[in-house]
């Protein structure tokens, strides 16, 4: 295990994910993304997103449970563009290289379809890098699959319990589809919802992280009453929907974000295939691989 640092994702520039020590993604990933499992000094980001950021879950690892945990379908819920590919298996992707079974799989929110999943967090410098990946990864998928969303809260000491909260809370109210690109830009762009100082390039002190409060006024934006949408985030049923997320990702084994999840059944992350664009192409893969029950 790494040693944990804070905003070691931001500082893990030359990774592919986040992850509770250590991984990392950015906006133009290298073919093959470099793992490091040494921890450099915190760099906070640029005001733009993050060249290659990595988080790895740090405190406690959490997970949605149950798959109402889980998000909605996908935000920029595109028309699927590509057609049922028939399952070749030509030897290129590697069970426990590229991919890694779940064991035991677990059950779907979504019968009659292939659940496609992405672990992330808005707070997460590698889920920033990678959800336009994540995008196009929907609109990729043929009619038998759907996106789905779970959100992390493994990283306490970089806000993300809070992001988590607004996710599920943004979910209930039915905003997720208007408002989770924006979220990422608020929190990695424009630095309105940021746990950074984008400007001066350093974590903002503790005290002036963003808040539910802050976040729901962010979401107003989005004709969603600022009171209301607090006390949906501090409900019961919300607290519920994060117990269970953190469970599920522990029931996935995830240790890092973004990660993928296909159907309950497998898990990858764009290092372990290799790059963004094989993450998309090891999607539709595992995709086609479930549909033909191998």
């Amino acid at each position: 295990m790494l040693k944990r640092l804070p905003f070691l994702c931001a500082a893990l520039l030359a990774l592919a994910a986040c992850s509770h020590d250590s991984d990392t993604g950015g906006s133009v990933p290298p073919a093959a993304p470099v793992t490091s499992s040494t921890a450099a000094t915190p760099a906070a980001p640029s005001s733009a997103a993050p060249a290659n950021a990595a988080t790895t879950p740090a405190p406690a690892a959490t997970s949605s449970a149950t798959p109402a945990a889980t998000g909605s379908a996908a935000p920029a819920a595109a028309t699927p563009v590509a057609a049922a590919a028939p399952f070749v298996d030509n030897g290129k992707w590697v069970e426990g290289k590229n991919y890694f079974v779940i064991e035991p799989a677990q059950p779907t929110s979504h019968p009659g379809k292939i659940e496609v999943t992405e672990v992330f967090s808005y707070a997460c410098p590698a889920c920033n890098g990678f959800h336009a990946t994540a995008d196009q990864i929907a609109k990729s998928l043929p009619p038998n699959a759907v996106m789905n969303y779970l959100a992390a809260s493994f990283r306490p000491d970089e806000n993300w319990p809070v992001f988590q909260r607004a996710f599920y809370a943004a979910q209930a109210l039915g905003v997720v589809d208007k408002t989770h690109d924006a979220m990422f830009d608020a929190a990695w762009k424009t630095g309105e919802l940021s746990t950074y100082d984008l400007k001066a390039e350093k974590p903002k002190p503790k005290e002036a992280w963003p808040t539910i409060d802050d976040i729901a006024k962010f979401y107003a934006k989005y004709g969603v009453d600022p009171k209301e949408f607090v006390g949906i985030a501090n409900s019961f049923s919300i607290n519920t929907q994060m117990k269970r997320a953190d469970d599920l990702m522990k029931a996935y084994g995830v240790d890092s974000t973004p990660t993928m999840i296909i159907n309950g059944k497998y898990r990858f992350t764009a290092t372990s295939a290799g790059g963004y664009a094989q993450a998309i192409e090891l999607t539709q893969w595992l995709v086609s691989k479930e549909a033909a029950g191998k």
